[in-house]
């Protein structure tokens, strides 16, 4: 039955939930054990990057400015990289007469400056400086000692030994990168043997902020500055005060030239840093991945960060989790909606305000709200519930249209799908039900050869079903020659006892055309004639059978009362015998004429039958005998 395929739809509809939880939990549990970032991860990391956009460029901390070792001073100067070590020297001691606090070089010392002396004086220069850090590099080197097995060794490379003593510091410089190759983050730490190195950012703002050094480190966090820099597997979040430009930038040649104010640098962090985009120095970050911007601005971005206590924190794991079953639980409150439209819109609705919510929590307080996974567990959540109902019904339309296309016209299909709830056709109605039968069929029959049976019944059944449907009833069945149909269901008219009787009228009309159409081409084995019963009652209208066969038909007393009311025209000698209901019912444009009250077959009260004698308005043929 129809209903049987309306409950295997909602099984599927309730299914649905907690498949797209489990499978969004799966993915999210899968991206905390794997190094790689799944497909949520990568959207989550997108959602972050659109909240940075979003919020747009911040003001730079005032205490940090770049010293850029930029296109203009390559042109200016004549030298090819690496410069020579005296001239960076001239650069560091500049800085520190205009009262630079703490100068960080982002320039590896690892190897000995062809120039005599170059090295000499670049330490000269950072002794008198009043801090300085230099970077170093830890990195693992993985060799192949046999096919298949390698062997990785972790390598630590520091400043030359001439600069050790110099230096006010050093750490790690590692910006990570994510899967899509973004710079979001740096690693806080790396371990050598059994010492932890830093990373300079960490070293810059301590030497800056004269503090202790960071303290307690673990992948979850730093202590610094007497708080906790939340880490992310041992990551720094960089909170990004815009693209790149965003800190006050002055070239290198201009600094040794003495282009610029030195009260510009008084008191400040100086980075010194390749800005130029020859020595690929460039990472692309949330604000843009096509503008990309120096890691030396990274690194301010960085110190900011830990300077500012502008700590990006993330919730964990566990908790995150926890936003998919609540979306889910918000999703299954939706779909109880019976308009999707409405569903829709709220769907709409509630992705904007968590969104919304999301934004402002990470501008208020730093702290990003899972977006990907929960935005995308309501929007799945209600999108294909509903996307399965709509797709639910169109294909049960289409049953139910190719269904019922044999028994009404395909308009009234139409009519019926667009204005009626397919589950509401079961019913009690009020209806014309209409029978009828040819006259001694199956003794024509058996004069006749099948193929000829076949010629004049196939014609005759589609000529009378047109009439059926022209006057918007309804086919029930045809039992070999006999036809059963009724008015007033699936589509409701009030004037289905009129609608009968036109009908009935017609097929005779049409019968009589039908036989001079036979005569003519002698076909017509003898007298072919059809006897027409009409009853309108209230009777049992719906869709009956199994899931293999089904049938929307009519049962009940009154339409066994029609079908003995076809017999009766037998003994009658009229082609149309109607009850009394439907007599009142038509009185006001038919005549008829009550012929008696006798009994029928399964009644145990006498019936008043009646007979159609003509239209009022106009003569009608063919109603004779």
């Amino acid at each position: 039955m129809i209903q049987t395929s309306n409950k295997s739809g909602l099984s599927l509809r309730r299914l649905l939930l907690p498949a797209i939880v489990l499978l969004l939990v799966a993915l999210e549990v899968t991206g905390i054990f794997n190094d790689s970032a799944s497909p949520l991860e990568r959207v989550e990391l997108a959602a972050r990057d659109a909240m940075f956009r979003l919020r747009g460029e911040q003001v730079p901390a005032e205490e940090i400015v770049i010293v850029a070792i930029d296109d203009f001073s390559f042109n200016w100067t004549g030298y090819q990289w690496p410069w020579p070590r005296a001239y960076l020297a001239e650069i560091v001691d500049w800085l520190n007469e205009a009262g630079a606090q703490v100068i960080g070089l982002d320039v590896f010392l690892f190897e000995a400056d062809p120039a005599p002396g170059g090295d000499e004086a670049l330490a000269a220069a950072l002794e008198r400086a009043q801090d300085s850090v230099n970077v170093i590099q830890i990195y693992d080197y993985r060799e192949e000692v046999s096919p298949g097995q390698y062997v990785v060794t972790r390598t630590i490379k520091l400043p030359l030994a001439v600069y050790r003593p110099a230096l006010d510091s050093t750490g790690i410089t590692s910006i990570w990168r994510d899967d899509d190759a973004i710079a979001r983050s740096v690693q806080a730490y790396q371990v050598y043997g059994e010492e932890a190195y830093i990373h300079w950012a960490f070293e810059i703002a301590r030497l800056y902020l004269d503090i202790d050094p960071a303290s307690a480190l673990t992948p979850q966090a730093v202590g610094f500055a007497g708080r906790q820099a939340p880490l992310q597997g041992g990551r720094l979040l960089i909170n990004y005060a815009g693209p790149s430009g965003a800190f006050p930038t002055y070239s290198a040649a201009r600094v040794v030239l003495g282009d610029y104010d030195p009260a510009l640098f008084d008191g400040k962090i100086v980075l010194i840093g390749a800005t130029t985009m020859t020595l690929q120095d460039v990472y692309p970050t949330p604000f843009s991945a096509s503008v990309q911007t120096p890691g030396v601005e990274i690194v301010a971005n960085t110190i900011a960060t830990i300077l500012h206590n502008l700590y990006i924190h993330t919730l964990p794991p566990w908790a995150s989790l926890l936003f998919t079953p609540v979306m889910a639980l918000l999703a299954a409150l939706i779909n109880r909606l019976k308009r999707p439209s409405l569903a829709l819109a709220l769907m709409g609705g509630a992705m904007l305000a968590y969104g919304g919510v999301a934004y402002l929590v990470f501008v208020q307080f730093s702290l990003y709200l899972p977006t990907a996974s929960p935005v995308l567990m309501l929007f799945l959540g209600v999108v294909l519930p509903t996307l399965e109902q709509a797709v639910s019904q169109e294909l049960e339309k289409r049953r139910v249209r190719d269904m019922f296309t044999r028994f009404i016209s395909p308009t009234m299909v139409d009519q019926l799908l667009a204005t009626r709830d397919i589950a509401s056709l079961n019913k009690r109605a009020e209806l014309t039900i209409l029978f009828s039968d040819i006259r001694g069929f199956t003794t024509m029959s058996e004069q006749l050869a099948p193929e000829q049976v076949v010629a004049l019944l196939n014609p005759y059944l589609e000529a009378m079903t047109n009439v059926v449907h022209k006057y918007g009833g309804t086919v029930d069945k045809y039992e070999g020659d006999a036809i059963v149909a009724f008015f007033g269901e699936p589509v409701p008219y009030a004037d289905h006892a009129l609608r009968a009787a036109r009908a009935a009228v017609e097929m005779r009309v049409v019968l009589a055309g039908l036989r001079r159409q036979w005569e003519a081409e002698g076909r017509l084995p003898g007298r072919f004639e059809i006897g027409i019963g009409l009853n309108s009652g209230e009777a049992f209208v719906g869709l009956l059978g199994s899931e293999k066969r089904i049938n929307y038909t009519v049962i009940g007393d009154n339409v066994n009362l029609a079908a003995r009311l076809q017999d009766l025209t037998k003994a009658y000698a009229w082609p149309i015998i109607i009850s009394e209901s439907t007599a009142r019912a038509i009185q006001g444009e038919f005549e008829t004429e009550f012929i008696e009250s006798t009994q029928v077959r399964g009644k145990r009260e006498p019936v008043n039958i009646h007979k159609i004698l003509r239209h009022r308005d106009h003569e009608v043929q063919a109603l004779e005998p």
